[in-house]
């Protein structure tokens, strides 16, 4: 049932991106016509891996990730394990947001995107700060370990809102287990910070750094909580990091997002 209500939800916004995509290449040959090799590639531009990697390109290419610097690597990752989570019932079934944040990139780049799957849309596109103890300007280290002063890695639930010592501020729960489940006891959380802004960068060379929350620019912090906040998916990536998580789990994510095509191919094989 929880697959049904996911594939009523995801697939509607995603079904017209990809009928609307040409395939690998146009069939133009009669199925007597082609040798064994021409039908190999044609049961694979079919296939459901081939199927789901079109749809997310579609989708990437409809959201214009690229051209706001989202390379598809990580969107990928992102999108998989955002629909590894959906499945697993950790999200809100009534929101497709999706938050991205790229450590690959340094401090001094715009490196959170805010993604409105529904919609196609990039809501918000901004800077985003790191743990003091993950880096100068680029964050190398990561920890899930109390009083660290790191950046955790991985794939997170937003929470509630709420009034604290930084003001309005966003509940965040970690779910990659080893990698940042100790957020919650940490007080790793989203809010906003004077550090994270083009002047500090300026002055410093870089942005400000936690103590381990993405904090964000102070003129955007209550617009991007307002947006992502009940049950939406938040991604924090870092290439050759040693990050691994059950929820990049693709079979999963493929059966999500094409479900009739990995049905197919369960029956035929």
């Amino acid at each position: 049932m929880r697959r049904q209500r996911l594939a009523r939800r995801v697939l509607p916004f995603l079904a017209s991106l990809f009928l609307a995509t040409p395939m690998a290449g146009p069939v133009t040959k009669s199925m007597a016509g082609n040798s064994r090799s021409e039908m190999q590639n044609i049961k694979l531009a079919f296939s459901p891996q081939a199927q789901f990697d079109q749809t997310l390109r579609a989708t990437y290419t409809a959201l214009g990730a690229e051209q706001e610097g989202l390379r598809f690597e990580t969107f990928a990752k992102a999108m998989t394990g955002y629909l590894n989570l959906r499945q697993a019932g950790k999200l809100a079934e009534d929101k497709q947001t999706l938050t991205v944040v790229d450590f690959d990139l340094p401090s001094t780049e715009k490196r959170l995107w805010v993604l409105d799957l529904a919609k196609n849309e990039i809501l918000f596109h901004t800077l985003v700060a790191h743990g003091h103890n993950s880096g100068e300007n680029e964050a190398t280290n990561f920890s899930n370990t109390d009083q660290s002063n790191m950046s955790s890695l991985g794939f997170y639930a937003t929470g509630s809102e709420y009034e604290g010592k930084h003001g309005h501020s966003l509940r965040l729960q970690g779910l990659d287990e080893g990698f940042n489940t100790n957020a919650a006891a940490r007080s790793v959380v989203m809010h906003g910070a004077d550090y994270v802004s083009e002047d500090f960068i300026k002055q410093n060379g870089r942005l400000g750094r936690s103590l381990g929350c993405p904090a964000l620019p102070m003129d955007q912090y209550a617009q991007i909580i307002d947006a992502v906040n009940g049950g939406t998916c938040l991604f924090l990536n870092k290439s050759d990091a040693g990050y691994s998580s059950q929820y990049l789990n693709q079979d999963v994510a493929i059966a999500a997002l094409v479900p009739s095509a990995m049905a197919s191919a369960t029956h035929t094989s």
